[in-house]
């Protein structure tokens, strides 16, 4: 279940920002930490990046590798919005699509927003420590040695 809650998490931050790939180079520009040319490579990618993280989690292929990435990513995205938050910016951290500049009436959730993430590494930490499942690709591809075929049993 924690796998599948993973991959859902990356299918919907994913699928909120692939239709509108512009307001996604927008939320990563807002963000003041790169060059224009390279946030909107940035922006650009870290959509489809996301929902290919979570159809391989969703699938359950290479488990413990896209656990460990989305635990990397999400330390990312919390520094990145520590950034903003320290530097005084105010944005939507993009982070469910529409992100960018925040009008003058709106407020910033920057702690919540880190909050949340951190929620995500850990959830990315109990998937990379408990990878396997009957329910994964993984499961077929590499299925465990039965303990009766333990080398110490012979």
């Amino acid at each position: 279940m924690l796998r599948i809650a993973l991959a859902a998490i990356w299918i919907v931050f994913g699928a909120s920002k692939i239709t509108d790939l512009s307001e996604s180079v927008r939320a990563v520009t807002a963000y003041q930490l790169f060059p224009y040319g390279l946030a909107v490579v940035i922006g650009s990618a870290q959509p489809i990046i996301e929902v290919l993280l979570g159809v391989a989690l969703l699938v359950g292929l290479a488990v413990r590798v896209m656990a460990a990435i989305s635990g990397v990513i999400f330390l990312i995205y919390i520094g990145g919005i520590i950034s903003v938050w320290a530097r005084g910016l105010r944005i939507d951290c993009g982070c469910f699509g529409n992100g960018g500049a925040l009008a003058a009436n709106q407020n910033t959730m920057y702690g919540w927003d880190i909050l949340r993430d951190v929620g995500f590494v850990v959830l990315a930490l109990l998937v990379f420590l408990w990878p396997r499942s009957r329910f994964s690709l993984d499961a077929v591809l590499f299925p465990a040695i039965p303990a009766h075929l333990d080398d110490d049993d012979e």
